[in-house]
């Protein structure tokens, strides 16, 4: 089946719908002595150390997630420090908790039942403090495993069509999805997981990258079984997701100064079993394999289609978003933030949140992604419908955003807490948060536009701006959290308006419940 065939992606989507009766027919329970080990181990390699003391960036979060770098002409190449800073705010761990079963190693970015089944890899030209060469970051140790040695650029270029950003790039962050360390919890819907978790990993990393003013870019078109074959991943268990170019080297003659594609032979690697068993979802490697690009024609074709359309403009009474002067936004720095930053787990249901708040986290979340899909610049493929409950100045009811205006849409009014509770897998963080952010997207027109490819562009998208959410949020000193949904019942409840659309991912946002002390 190829990428266009997007009957592909519709099966998928529809057989991982959750609903009040699907949840109560299909129990699952977790086999807690077969839990996946969090980490991937190469354990015949020996560590490379990165440096831990690495100076901060000093720039405010809300200017990271929203400021691109601006393009001088000059070279813009990462040293092992700036790789470092990267690796460790995207994927690092942040701390960690006793439990009666061992410990949890929370990390830099959400992910969902805190299971961090995305892996980094670099793929680099000889950096300062790093000789080129293929690596696998290991977050245990904040160590990389040398895997090929040698510049394996061309590699990259050539499996995705000559593409500017990778061709210019002294190194490419490379992304994959580990199935089974979150099917263990999620089953089939880990997939749509795999978007989820790899975008609010990318949004640390874009925020990083634009406050050590490295140039970065998200990039989807690329010949997935070339990228595969790079990493040496047994594709049945993990396969490559995105890629993301670092930095950048000027001149018009840097194409033809890249090094030409080397042999990669099957190196075959000893990894530690991540459990005794594991569990395979086919559903989850037929859709992987729908949405694959097998060709560098493949790769033109969809990297040439036409430009995605705008949503449509508010029509019913609409709300003008405040503007936060400058003097009055949050200056804490972007690794301040992360490391604050972790997923909320009880809301203080009596609190509210201001208006201006709100308008910040919304206004600087959705400024646009640095994507090969998304076309024109500063497109975007979900879009943000909300319940609010406690905003002071506006009133309590459904909303859709008008990105384009800074407005949001009254749809109903009301109070809609039961609602939220129930929409949100009956969990009270919606019913106490001060409101819930619904990302919801039109797939005919997507998967039409991409193909099969289109729903992981869809999914990584919805996760990289609630990744943002995330940081404007806690820059703020509030709280925010994933959560999971009843597909249709969304779809239901903000319909007329949604009528059609399809839900992809949820956030609430609120002020966290302080808990008295013992």
């Amino acid at each position: 089946m190829n990428n266009r065939e997007i009957q592909a992606a519709w099966k998928y989507h529809d057989g991982t719908k959750h609903s009040y009766w699907s949840i109560r027919n299909h129990p699952h329970s977790l086999d807690w002595a077969n839990r996946p080990l969090p980490f991937k181990i190469y354990p015949q390699i020996e560590p490379l150390p990165l440096p831990r003391d690495v100076p901060q960036t000093g720039v405010a979060a809300l200017s990271a997630i929203s400021e691109a770098v601006p393009s001088t002409g000059a070279d813009s190449i990462p040293a092992l420090q700036d790789l470092a800073r990267l690796l460790y705010f995207s994927a690092g761990i942040t701390k960690q908790r006793a439990y009666p079963g061992g410990e949890i190693y929370f990390r830099a970015a959400a992910c969902t039942g805190a299971l961090y089944e995305i892996e980094l890899y670099i793929v680099s030209s000889d950096l300062p403090g790093l000789d080129a060469g293929v690596y696998h970051f290991n977050p245990a140790d904040v160590s990389l495993r040398l895997l090929r040695k040698g510049d394996f650029r061309g590699n990259l270029a050539q499996a995705k069509a000559m593409e500017s950003a990778v061709t210019h790039a002294p190194a490419t962050i490379i992304c994959t999805g580990t199935y089974w360390r979150n099917a263990w919890k999620y089953q089939a819907r880990t997939y749509r997981h795999f978007g989820w978790d790899n975008g609010t990993l990318l949004a640390n990393m874009l925020a990083v990258s634009a406050a050590s003013g490295l140039p970065a870019e998200i990039v989807l078109g690329f010949v997935d079984a070339e990228v595969n074959r790079l990493l040496d991943l047994d594709t049945r268990r993990e396969v490559s997701l995105c890629l993301v170019p670092i930095g950048r080297t000027s001149g018009s003659s840097q194409e033809s100064s890249l090094p030409a594609p080397r042999e990669a032979p099957v190196l075959v690697l000893e990894t530690i079993p991540l459990s005794q068993h594991e569990v395979e979802y086919p559903a989850m490697l037929e859709m992987h394999d729908a949405s694959s690009l097998e060709s560098v024609e493949e790769v033109n074709q969809w990297r040439g289609k036409s430009p995605v359309l705008p949503s449509s403009a508010p029509a019913g009474e609409a709300v003008r978003l405040p503007h936060l002067p400058e003097d009055e936004q949050p200056k804490d720095t972007t690794e301040e933030v992360i490391l604050r930053r972790g997923s909320t787990r009880t809301f203080d249901k009596a609190a509210s949140i201001t208006l201006a708040e709100l308008s910040t986290i919304l206004d600087y979340a959705t400024r646009g992604l640095p994507a090969d899909f998304l076309e024109p610049p500063g497109a975007q493929l979900n879009d943000l419908y909300l319940i609010v409950h406690s905003v002071q100045g506006l009133k309590p009811g459904a909303y859709f955003f008008g990105r384009e205006q800074n407005s949001l849409e009254l749809l109903k009014e009301g109070k809609f807490r039961a609602e939220a509770h129930h929409l949100g897998l009956e969990q009270e963080l919606h019913a106490d948060a001060c409101m819930d952010i619904f990302f919801l997207a039109d797939l005919k027109r997507i998967l039409e536009r991409y193909g099969n490819r289109g729903y992981r562009a869809v999914q990584l998208e919805a996760g990289a701006i609630g990744g943002r959410i995330y940081l404007a949020a806690y820059a703020d000193h509030l709280g925010a959290t994933g959560l999971t949904f009843f597909d249709d019942d969304v779809i239901n409840f903000f319909s007329p308006h949604a009528k059609d659309k399809s839900a992809i991912f949820l956030l609430a946002i609120g002020k966290p419940l302080k808990r008295k002390p013992q």
